[in-house]
């Protein structure tokens, strides 16, 4: 996951591939409650690892559910026939409204001494509809700030359930759904009604929750989208084992990607749209429909049990007018899409957008402004014109803390002017698809060219490889020691069973080319192995020297250097990667700083590591090195002629990575 405080998408020219989603959000938090409502022990396959999960998790642990956690496979031991905790609880649900709609419904229901807080937007997310429905059915519930709102206060309710217990209908499915989980816990010898007062909006995601009570025992009578049956005597039953259905909301950014993007010429028919794994066209989630929504855009889709295939159509996409109810969350990303469209798209009927993680009606018409759109709004609906060649606008992307924002607009990156997009705080994709970045850079392609290279060159015990790491770090760019592939490629080569020899030259070139390097903050790892030590120690150095006389292996490594300039950019530090391997890099720094303050950073580092050593000797060694480095032949030791030079030698780490950003910001099209 990138953790940046923002990620620069250069301009990308096309994708083909295949993607793995990851689980449903609204499947697995729906899944993790139930499990701990019933009786013993319920295995969950393929949860979702997001930040909403982890709080539901959370609170099941303070509610003293047994959670085993092994990768995407869940254990719950379920609270069914146990008392529930008497102390007083406080629950923290983040901003994750399918932990802390449902959640409340069951403590409510079930009584007890428990706070439910979050982050200040979930204390703007409404309530209270929800509230006045508990209330009704006799729940002790007390706000603790404005009224309608969280954070709550729960206390031991006093049921009564003869008559139906109203819920509004059009704010939010969610407080249905809350309702549907939590009262099988009060039924004993007569049936509770649930009645929707309005229309019900978002009717799949209740779609689900029906499904899912059925798994777990519950057969609840459906009498049309207004009255909800919950029979006499309903009790959880644990279905032993269930599996997450990959999030459909989450295909939504692919399938778009599919309509928009051109394929990848070098891969022939391979190279040609893009294939989704784990959610096919029978999904239970209603957000699966909006494969017919971008079809009727112009994709081309294909689908199986489990699979999609999305090919690009129409193009431009066609304008379409749609009522969203259907697919509340994947519409967002008809947003998108419709500025790739001949004309105008108008979506209705979301309402809901306004009272999620932010207000999405306006966050999308603005930062769709931002990109030059022409978007007009109105309290349920939203029309976005096309944006033709020639008016795309450089933008940086506030995504307001919300996942979808996020996601939504990395897909304008694929415009026809090639302008780069910022995405801030990329990190809120955590939600319910931590790795989307990476999904989206796997099968995403573009010209070498467009791809951003940042190049710090110096002489030996300058820092560059300490100042090039932290950098790539505050930016989410691969990084490259290219000093160490030496290293690693003399290692790979002994591994081998391989001389550093002449006579073995062209076997170690070859092995040079694909070598699994990869750099990791610190730590240097061939394949899975860590290297680190092995490579840094002055045997390294030896065998390093040693092969790289060897010119078959100088110009296989030079291959191998140019293939770690991938997607969304690259750091590269050593000697030579302003002036021979990245020469067109749009920023080069030569670092560098005195001898004396080389030879004593040099000893500190030593003399940590319990080895002997001589200030003054090392201050030669490394004036000797300078010397030689400087007068080779290939690839002699200079400054590009349009490197920035920064003199490190009263300076901390801290400092000198705080000027690289700034040359780099300097440099970027962002306001």
């Amino acid at each position: 996951m990138f953790s940046t405080a923002f990620l620069d998408l250069p301009a990308l020219q096309g994708a083909s591939g295949t993607v793995t989603l990851p689980g449903s959000k609204s499947i697995s938090n729906r899944v993790l409650l139930l499990s701990a409502l019933c009786q013993g022990t319920t295995v969950v396959h393929d949860l979702l690892d997001s930040d909403d999960t982890r709080v539901m998790l959370a609170a099941l642990r303070q509610l003293g559910c047994g959670v085993d956690v092994a990768g995407t496979t869940v254990t719950i031991t379920g609270l069914g026939g146990r008392a529930w905790p008497a102390e007083a609880i406080e629950f923290f649900m983040g901003n994750a409204g399918t932990a802390m709609r449902p959640l409340t419904a069951a403590l409510a229901v079930q009584g007890g001494n428990f706070t439910l807080k979050g982050v200040p937007r979930m204390h703007e997310r409404p309530i209270g509809d929800l509230v006045d429905a508990l209330r009704e059915l006799g729940c002790a519930i007390e706000y603790l700030g404005n009224e309608g709102f969280p954070p709550l206060r729960i206390g031991q309710p006093a049921l009564h359930l003869d008559k139906p217990i109203p819920v509004r209908g059009d704010v939010s499915s969610q407080f249905l759904t809350a309702l549907l989980m939590a009262l099988p816990l009060a039924t004993q010898n007569r049936a509770i009604t649930i009645e929707v007062v309005g229309e019900l909006i978002s009717k799949p995601y209740i779609e689900i929750t029906l499904n899912l009570l059925a798994r777990y025992g519950i057969a609840v009578e459906r009498q049309g989208w207004e009255r909800f049956v919950i029979p006499a005597g309903s009790r959880y039953q644990s279905p032993g084992t269930i599996h997450v259905e990959a999030d459909a909301s989450s295909a939504s950014y692919f399938i778009a990607l599919g309509a928009i993007a051109a394929g990848d010429p070098s891969k022939g028919v391979q190279g040609s749209g893009i294939r989704i794994q784990g959610v096919g066209a029978d999904s239970i989630q209603g957000d699966i429909r909006f494969m017919d929504a971008a079809a009727q855009m112009g994709a081309k889709i294909t689908s199986g049990p489990n699979w999609l295939e999305i090919q690009r159509g129409a193009w431009p996409l066609k304008g379409i007018t749609l009522d969203c109810n259907h697919i509340p969350d994947s519409a967002m990303t008809l947003a998108v899409m419709a500025l790739y469209a001949d004309g105008p798209t108008t979506l209705r009927n979301i309402a809901s957008w306004r009272v999620k993680e932010t207000d999405r009606i306006v966050a999308m018409a603005t930062e769709s402004r931002k990109l030059g759109a022409t978007v007009e709004e109105g309290p349920d609906w939203i029309t976005i014109h096309p944006l033709p060649a020639g008016k795309w606008q450089r933008a940086s992307i506030h995504t307001y803390d919300d996942h979808r924002v996020a996601m939504c607009f990395s897909l304008a990156a694929f415009n026809t002017d090639q302008v780069p997009v910022r995405i801030e705080d990329p990190k809120c994709v955590a939600k319910t698809f931590p790795d989307y970045f990476e999904a989206l850079f796997s099968v995403a392609h573009t010209a070498a060219p467009n791809i951003p290279v940042i190049c710090i060159d110096g002489p030996t015990a300058s820092g560059k490889g300490t100042l090039a790491s932290r950098v790539a770090e505050q930016l989410g760019y691969h990084y490259l020691d290219s000093g160490a592939l030496y290293r690693v490629t003399a290692q790979a080569a002994l591994l081998a069973g391989l001389t550093l020899e002449i006579a073995d030259e062209a076997d170690i070139a070859e092995l040079a080319r694909s070598l699994p390097v990869r750099f990791e903050g610190d730590q240097v790892l061939l394949g899975n192995v860590d290297v680190t030590d092995a490579i840094r120690s002055e045997q390294g150095g030896m065998n390093a020297s040693k092969v790289s006389v060897l010119p078959a292996v100088r110009e296989a490594l030079i291959d191998l250097q140019h293939s770690f300039q991938r997607l969304p950019g690259l750091l590269a530090d050593g000697r030579d990667m302003g002036t021979v391997i990245f020469p067109s890099a749009p920023l080069k720094v030569f670092l560098t700083a005195s001898a004396a303050k080389r030879a004593e950073r040099r000893h500190k580092q030593l003399i940590l590591k319990g080895f002997s050593a001589n200030i003054d000797a090392l201050r030669a060694d490394l004036e000797a090195r300078d010397a030689r480095d400087m007068s080779r032949s290939a690839a002699p030791l200079k400054p590009a002629q349009d490197a920035l030079q920064l003199d490190n030698s009263s300076l901390t780490i801290e400092a000198s990575v705080d000027q690289v950003m700034v040359w780099w910001q300097s440099r970027q099209v962002f306001g």
